[in-house]
């Protein structure tokens, strides 16, 4: 079986770290990605081919070029708020651009298949330790999508005798432990990155969304995964599911809630900066508590988190901030030279 995995959505974020850890493993990860969100200077760890996942005809000739024996999906729009001011978009690139992919994987005889979900298909819980058989009740566009997705790849598979892992993140933190590799959005709406941000002099505050939820704190609580722990998580399900012919969707989570206000003490902790805040309301549908039950995960696939703490993934997440303001300065420098 060839060990050559299509990454589609390998030069963002998630889609990066899961390349370096495919590459590590003895895998040959190609990146599929059109860098409307992604960086070509992510993608170190196998060759990059630009295309849209809406764009068959461009995947079947990538597909041909480098017959992967398996697919992992990441290419997603993943704004929350985006999605809700415009959801034809996120139906458009989400759920047809997938089903472009699973047409090719089917053309193509690929039967191995690991797809990016999100704890977003849960909705607003009915307690704050979520297991995989809780009710489905996605409140925005952006969950609706991947619930979609979701439901056409059991539909495909049942139909066309494919096997899958969907994988329900929780909350993906952090950067690359040896600092190769970091978080890669061109605009980013996550908690840490944006606490670097403010940390590094980038951005003046961040603001809190909400300060009354019935936590020790007042904030809210989330379930911070680090990235490298969720990409060492996908191989260990793509050999799960080629070895034992399986279909699978597990939770990845750590099963530890942290409030926003223990996350900002941390990134203030770590960074040495004051990192101002302010209080904003409360956003429609943030539940006060997403916690993942992955025992599943850890039981089937013998997945241990190893870096998820929270100081971890503080800490590579400055280093990373750290690295990046380097290339920044070294870009800017580069530009001023040319310039004169």
């Amino acid at each position: 079986m060839s060990n050559t995995v299509l990454v589609t959505g390998g030069a963002g974020y998630i889609g990066s770290h899961v390349c370096k850890a495919l590459a590590s493993k003895g895998f040959n990860p190609v990146s599929y990605d059109n860098l409307c969100s992604g960086n070509k200077s992510h993608v170190l760890w196998g060759p990059l081919e630009i295309g849209d996942i809406r764009d068959q005809a461009r995947l079947d000739e990538v597909i041909k070029l480098h017959r992967p024996g398996a697919i992992m999906h990441f290419a997603a729009l993943i704004q929350v708020g985006e999605s809700v001011r415009n959801p034809l978009k996120y139906y458009d690139n989400n759920v047809f651009g997938s089903f472009c992919l699973l047409n090719a994987a089917r053309e193509h005889d690929i039967r191995h298949l690991v797809f990016s979900s999100t704890a977003a298909v849960y909705g607003t819980p009915d307690s704050g330790t979520i297991a995989e058989d809780h009710p489905l009740r996605p409140i925005n566009p952006y969950g609706h999508t991947k619930l979609a997705v979701e439901n056409m790849i059991r539909d495909y598979a049942a139909a066309y005798n494919m096997n899958y892992a969907i994988l329900r993140y929780f909350n993906a933190a952090g950067a690359d432990i040896s600092g190769d590799i970091g978080t890669a959005y061109k605009v980013d709406t996550h908690i840490i990155p944006l606490l670097m941000s403010v940390a590094s002099g980038d951005i003046k505050e961040i603001g809190i969304f909400g300060d009354n939820y019935p936590s020790p704190d007042g904030t809210a609580v989330r379930d911070y995964i680090h990235v490298q722990d969720l990409a060492e998580a996908h191989i260990l399900a793509l050999h799960h599911i080629r070895e034992h012919n399986s279909r699978l969707t597990l939770n990845i989570g750590t099963g530890e809630g942290h409030t926003v206000q223990n996350v900002v003490n941390m990134a203030r902790r770590v960074t040495k900066h004051s990192i101002p805040t302010r209080s904003s309301p409360r956003r429609s549908g943030d539940p006060h508590k997403l916690v993942a039950n992955a025992t599943q995960a850890r039981n089937l696939l013998d997945w241990k988190p190893l870096y998820s703490d929270l100081h971890t993934i503080v800490s590579s997440a400055w280093q990373w901030q750290q690295k990046k303001m380097g290339l920044d300065i070294e870009s800017n420098v580069m530009k001023s030279r040319r310039a004169g």
